[in-house]
Formats: C-alpha cells, sequence, structure tokens
C-alpha cells in the first residue's frame, strides 16, 4: 500500500515542480519580450498562477509522507513517546480533515464553474473549470495519501512496532534532519562530487 502511495506521492510532487518550472520560464521569458521587444506573452500571469496552484496542491502529498512538513514543536520532544505518538495520529487526521474539507469546498467551485460554464476575465479567457478540476484533483490525491499513512500507521501500531508508526508519522527531529543532511554528504563524497 504504501509503496503505491509513494509512487503516486513521486508523480504528484515531479508534476507540481515541472508546472512550477513551466512557469517560471513562461515569466522569465515574458520578462525578456517586454524588456527587449516591448511585447508580452498574454495570460502570462494567469498561468503561473493556475500553475502554482495545482504544483502545490500535487505536491503537499509527497511532502506528508516525507514528512517534510513544519510543525511548530517546542514541547513535542519533551513529551513522553505515548504521548508524542497520540500527537502525530491527531495532527495526521486534522491535516488530512482539513484539506478534505478544502477540496470539498473546491469541489463545488469546479461544479459551478462547469454549470455556469465560467472563464477567466483575461485575454486567454481560460474555461477556469480547467485548472478548477486539477487543483482539486491534486487536493484529492493528498487526502488519499494521507489517509493511506493514517492507515499504515493504524496497522503498525496495531502489529506491536510502535517505533515504527512513529518514524512514518511524526516530524522529523533536528537530530534526524542533520543524520540524513550527513548521509547525503557521504554520498556526495563517495561519488566523487564533493572534493
Amino acid at each position: 500500500m504504501m509503496t503505491l502511495a509513494r509512487r503516486l506521492g513521486r508523480f504528484g510532487l515531479l508534476f507540481g515542480g515541472a508546472l512550477v518550472l513551466l512557469a517560471a520560464v513562461l515569466i522569465g521569458i515574458d520578462v525578456l519580450l517586454r524588456k527587449f521587444f516591448e511585447t508580452s506573452i498574454g495570460g502570462a500571469d494567469e498561468l503561473a498562477g493556475y500553475a502554482l496552484a495545482i504544483g502545490t496542491s500535487w505536491s503537499l502529498g509527497a511532502a506528508l509522507l516525507d514528512r517534510a512538513h513544519i510543525r511548530i514543536d517546542s514541547l513535542y520532544g519533551h513529551f513522553p513517546r505515548g504521548l508524542r505518538l497520540g500527537l502525530d495520529f491527531a495532527g495526521v487526521a486534522l491535516f488530512v480533515g482539513f484539506f478534505g474539507m478544502v477540496g470539498w469546498r473546491g469541489w463545488t467551485v469546479v461544479e459551478q464553474s462547469w454549470v455556469s460554464s465560467s472563464r477567466s476575465h483575461t485575454a486567454l479567457a481560460t474555461p477556469t473549470v480547467i485548472p478548477q478540476f486539477i487543483w482539486v484533483l491534486g487536493l484529492a490525491v493528498l487526502v488519499l495519501l494521507g489517509c493511506a499513512l493514517f492507515v499504515h500507521a493504524v496497522l503498525l501500531i496495531a502489529g506491536g512496532e510502535s517505533g515504527a508508526a512513529a518514524r512514518a508519522i511524526s516530524t522529523r527531529s533536528a537530530t534526524e534532519e542533520a543524520e540524513q543532511e550527513l548521509r547525503l554528504l557521504k554520498g556526495r563524497r563517495s561519488d566523487g562530487a564533493v572534493s
């Protein structure tokens, strides 16, 4: 289950990153055209806005699975392990619930745009249902991945693997972050990338 979830998250991350990169290239070209040729790509800012929203929604799932979301955890590290794990479960549940509600409300906007054949008020006159649907689909993937992560952690707890459950859903500690950076640095050194 988690292998499939990680693949889906990785796809979302690559898709979202590619959209944001394309938006940056488009904006860069637009700036150069304005500077040197006194012309513009009409709607570049509109397309970049869509790309940012869609790219973010599709990338959030990978960030959740990689434990890359930032939580304020000043006291968290001082709590007993069981309480930390309970807070982690609550955090994932609230996170998924919040984005589930955002996605649900987003879907009502998609429906309304579809029914009213809504278009953007720009030169492109983009049918708004297209970017809205892709954005909501990204949120649906996030919620699906969050549910899979929650179920995975519950199954680990049921199997007596509370440590593995904590590693699946807790935030990375500063020590874990430092250890990961050291591993990456050692890997680069062994590959000859860093002298």
